[in-house]
């Protein structure tokens, strides 16, 4: 009989549950200048969302910040934003250009076969598609185009980015923090980790354009 003191079974470890609120999330000088952007694009893979916010104010356009989600911080973050619009709405009405609920008309003409008198609602923002199988990728362009132009292979719209060597790894963030103006939207990334939450990344974006970076994640997700 061996006198070898055997080991403990299981071993109880320590286990403590660390929540963090966004209110206190540390942000460093370099962030909270935050960046502003123009339009989005999402591009998905099968562990995670990135979001490029672009500036396209001058030339060359340059991808300002890259966030990387994952899939269960990208529909909370849809989530968010969509609280966050209804809640811009009730204090100052529905943004310029946005679609509202159709009004019914009270004298309608009688109905016509001819073309011309329908409509066709479309999407202003289609899903791109990779131009070859050794990109793992889909992407979703938020772009101020409409859709009667084809819309370019997204390698080719990357060939016409400037994406800094420091950011093409990006930032990697599991909350967000939504705020708003009459004018903008703040979006604050976070990352929450012990022993101090830090705020990642932080873009301003134009109050209009912001239902469209809803659509585009939206379409990014279910198509997913």
């Amino acid at each position: 009989m061996s006198d070898e003191k055997q080991p403990e079974n299981n071993p109880e470890q320590p286990v403590q549950q660390i929540q963090h609120s966004s209110a206190t999330a540390r942000i460093p000088d370099d962030i909270g200048r935050g960046v502003f952007a123009t339009a989005v694009i999402v591009l998905h893979g099968p562990n995670e969302y990135t979001i490029d916010f672009i500036q396209s104010l001058a030339r060359p356009n340059r991808v300002a910040a890259r966030i990387i989600l994952t899939p269960a911080v990208a529909s909370q973050f849809v989530l968010a934003l969509e609280q966050a619009l209804e809640k811009y709405r009730v204090s100052f009405g529905h943004l310029p250009n946005e679609p509202q609920a159709p009004q019914v008309d009270q004298n309608p003409r009688p109905a016509s076969s001819d073309a011309n008198d329908s409509k066709k609602i479309q999407d202003a923002s289609p899903t791109g598609k990779p131009t070859s199988a050794e990109t793992p990728q889909t992407s979703t362009p938020l772009s101020n185009q409409s859709n009667a132009v084809q819309q370019a292979p997204i390698a080719d719209i990357y060939d016409n980015l400037k994406l800094p060597d420091d950011m093409l790894g990006g930032v990697y963030a599991n909350m967000a923090s939504i705020s708003h103006t009459g004018s903008e939207f703040c979006f604050d990334f976070i990352a929450q980790f012990f022993p101090r939450s830090a705020v990642t990344a932080r873009v301003y974006m134009a109050a209009p354009r912001v239902p469209e970076l809803l659509s585009s994640l939206k379409r990014s997700i279910n198509a997913n």
